[in-house]
């Protein structure tokens, strides 16, 4: 290995070898499924050309995204050296010059060789494979084949030009096909790799401002839609956005400067960014001194199973992402519960934590409060912590938002709120519903059944601005019938269980209400077991997302 390639680096994350390249005096590229037991196993990096450069400790500061799975996207990690090492980095080719028939060069390590293994490929023109990978394949049938511990290897030139890197071998042993992630897709994980990439035509100081500009609104927590801001600046007869959309306004800007080819789409995203930035925060009105953890859920679009969930916390107005990504709807509790766990180290120590599923009209009857807190503590949710639904549509509505805020201001006015029945016996019509909780400035509404047993009559109460709904998960299926049934007993237990609580108290009065039930001698017969508590005050939350934007000027 000659100097100019000194750059090569092994990669051990415990019993995981992998490859990887310098790019900076501190900075190594590898593959973040490398470096996946990084939380157990220290990451340590050598460079085989110099053995004085050897179990250099390692940490990982940027990570793509990889959630684990074979075909899983934004498997990219960057790792920052404990010290700075004297070699010159790697340097890069113009992106897409990897295609043709020109050969490639990647240093790994299989078992068995610890000093490396160099093996010969080339990428195969055409399409990228579901827009991320470019498949690779041998350009000898007797020469070393990708294996394990090639993982984060550069696909370099035969001049040492870097032109994508490693990332999957395919097939037995003697299979010698793999896939790299090219480096115009590479940028969509780490932004600030456009600047190292010559001939991305930009010029380098737009390059480095957007990167600046993601820099500090991570710092910063701004709350910001990356598919709204990519939309704004690509225009009506740009790329369209690429399906599932951006996990992070990080990977927004990278594909901007990767893969648009739009110079001025570039500045666009960073103008519309930096105003975003700048704007003086919204003057909010005083609200209950509520920290909220939110968990929004949607329909994703891709598949009637497939839903998108974002957990953030919110703090001092503005909302931290946690967390955010496509899943199958039998995957959301897990992930909900590892996730609120993490939002927790963001709230100050004295915060006053509220649990707030943001959830699809269908979904209003989750038992999210009896999901558990997690894999080693059974409590149920709405027992650890104040815990609420609210319906995601309305949650959307400006002028929803508007009237909620209003009636709140009026209800803090009164010591506490009478609750308005909606009894399952009654024979109201959903439009008689409405006018009777308009009329009566309903602050809490209460009702004898479930949202599915009478739709229309429930969402007259969700598309009216009554900003506290209570309801039986399981009680009475069959609204409009003659005599008391169990609806009927929830709602007189209810009547008096709320009686001469402010609405603003309702969140921890209800958790104080579950916390009995669970703890009763047949918890399954008492009246507060199922009680689903929806209640909104947009003064508490920041913002919705999409909110915050308008037309690029």
């Amino acid at each position: 290995m000659t100097g100019g390639t000194a750059w090569h680096a092994r990669v051990e994350c415990g019993s995981e070898v992998g490859a990887g390249f310098l790019v900076s005096g501190r900075h190594v590229l590898t593959c973040a499924h490398v470096v996946r037991r990084r939380e157990s196993s220290p990451v340590v990096v050598s460079f085989p050309a110099d053995r004085e450069l050897t179990g250099i400790p390692a940490t990982v500061t940027v990570h793509g995204g990889w959630q684990g799975g074979p075909t899983d996207q934004g498997d990219l990690a960057v790792l920052e050296l404990g010290r700075e090492v004297p070699l010159q980095p790697a340097a890069f080719a113009a992106p897409w010059e990897h295609q043709g028939n020109n050969e490639l060069i990647a240093y790994g390590f299989p078992r068995g060789y610890d000093e490396g293994m160099l093996a010969s490929y080339r990428a195969l023109p055409g399409p990228l494979i579901y827009g991320e990978w470019a498949q690779l394949e041998a350009t000898t049938a007797h020469g070393q084949p990708l294996a394990p511990g090639f993982s984060g290897a550069a696909a370099a030139l035969a001049d040492g030009r870097v032109v994508g890197m490693v990332s999957t071998v395919a097939g037995g042993k003697d299979v010698r096909v793999g896939r790299m992630l090219p480096t115009q897709v590479m940028v969509r994980y780490w932004p600030e790799l456009c600047e190292l990439i010559p001939a991305s035509g930009h010029p380098p100081q737009t390059v480095r401002r957007l990167n600046a500009l993601v820099r500090r609104a991570a710092a910063e927590g701004l709350d910001c839609s990356p598919d709204r801001l990519y939309v704004d600046a690509v225009g009506p007869f740009g790329p369209p956005l690429p399906e599932g959309g951006f996990t992070s306004l990080g990977a927004a800007a990278g594909y901007v400067m990767g893969e648009v080819p739009d110079t001025e789409a570039v500045t666009r995203f960073a103008d519309r960014l930096c105003d975003l930035l700048d704007a003086p925060p919204a003057p909010r009105p005083a609200a209950p001194g509520w920290s909220p953890i939110l968990v929004e859920i949607e329909h994703s679009g891709a598949g009637a199973d497939q839903v998108t969930v974002e957990v953030s916390a919110c703090r001092d107005g503005h909302r931290r992402r946690v967390d955010s990504r496509r899943m199958p709807r039998s995957a959301v509790r897990e992930f909900v519960q590892l996730r609120i766990d993490a939002a927790f180290d963001h709230l100050a120590p004295d915060a006053q934590e509220l649990l707030a599923f943001v959830l699809p009209r269908e979904w209003l009857n989750e038992p999210v409060a009896h999901w558990e807190c997690g894999p080693e503590d059974s409590t149920p949710l709405g027992c650890a912590h104040p815990l609420v639904v609210m319906d995601r549509s309305r949650h959307r509505s400006g002028r929803l938002r508007h009237q909620l805020t209003k009636t709140w201001q009026q209800l803090e006015a009164r010591p506490a709120a009478p609750l308005h029945r909606v009894d399952c016996g009654g024979r109201e019509r959903p439009a008689g519903l409405r006018k009777r909780l308009r009329d009566e400035d309903a602050g809490l509404a209460g009702f004898s059944y479930p949202p599915h047993a009478a739709r229309p009559n429930f969402e007259a109460g969700l598309n009216t601005p009554v900003p506290v709904l209570l309801w039986p998960r399981t009680g009475c299926t069959t609204p409009g019938h003659d005599g008391p049934c169990a609806g009927t007993e929830f709602l007189d237990e209810l009547t008096d269980g709320v009686a001469g609580v402010p609405p603003a108290e309702l969140p921890r009065h209800v958790m104080d209400m579950r916390e009995t039930a669970e703890a009763d001698d047949d918890p399954d017969r008492h009246w507060a077991k199922d009680v689903q508590l929806l209640w909104d005050d947009p003064r508490c939350f920041p913002q919705p997302a999409a909110s915050l934007h308008s037309p690029v000027r």
